[in-house]
């Protein structure tokens, strides 16, 4: 229990820790939850503006994502940064079809020789720089993909992956629906986070790529959930980071 840890390491009573939680949590510096809190993920800028920041970070996620991608399948590259350095890593003698709903990825996607690209269509938003809303919908109700990569705007171990945007939620809900493996990558400054929307829980995560820095202990969280998760920058992404007894 948060609370009680809290308490000891801080010499305060359990009741003065939950007053404070309280105090923090209306004052929107983070969202109370069974035992403690989580912090609050700050609201996202602009998909033009995140492409500059942390290119380097993303580069190394992108990799290890993009050596997950197995070759003659049809996979939905969702919109995001860390998707971008995805589709920029996809090895080019691969053979496959990428679906996406952001023009920047089926950019990339199209200087591949042996890559079909289809691209969803719509209102293109500025923040997540993807194609959201009912045309995207109807569109993606037609197919069935055999991966997807999932973007995030923040994820933790028991509230799950979240995002700021009501659309683009809802966007992801039907793209998990349609996948049989859903592959998350993304930043340390994202877990563990809360946004506004929920999007789905840990346990419809099949692998999550993550940077080498993050905490063991943050790590394991996810793994106690039965996620497969794998550091960024490794050589074999066929390799579990952790596994915990059950």
């Amino acid at each position: 229990m948060v609370c009680v840890k809290l308490s000891r390491e801080l010499q305060v009573s359990e009741h003065t820790i939950r007053r404070d939680l309280q105090e923090l949590a209306r004052e929107g510096a983070c969202k109370r939850v069974y035992g403690g809190a989580v912090a609050l993920s700050p609201a996202s800028a602009s998909f033009a503006n995140r492409v500059e920041e942390g290119q380097a970070r993303k580069a190394l996620l992108g990799k290890t994502g993009a050596q997950l991608i197995r070759g003659g399948g049809c996979i939905f590259i969702d919109a995001g940064t860390t998707n971008l350095a995805i589709a920029k890593s996809i090895p080019s003698e691969l053979s496959l079809t990428v679906v996406t709903n952001a023009p920047s990825i089926a950019a990339e996607a199209m200087n591949l020789p042996h890559c079909e690209v289809i691209m969803l269509g719509g209102r293109i938003q500025a923040r997540t720089g993807g194609a959201l809303g009912i045309t995207a919908l109807r569109q993606l109700e037609g197919m069935r993909f055999d991966q997807c990569f999932l973007g995030a705007c923040a994820l933790d171990a028991e509230e799950g992956l979240t995002v700021f945007d009501y659309d683009d939620a809802e966007f992801k809900r039907a793209l998990v629906r349609q996948s049989s493996e859903v592959v998350v990558a993304l930043t340390v400054d994202k877990m563990p986070s809360v946004a506004r929307y929920d999007v789905v829980s840990c346990g419809e995560i099949s692998v999550l790529v993550v940077e080498p820095d993050v905490p063991q202990d943050k790590v394991a969280a996810f793994v106690e959930k039965g996620v497969d998760v794998r550091f960024s920058g490794g050589d074999d992404p066929g390799i579990e980071v952790l596994r915990i007894p059950r």
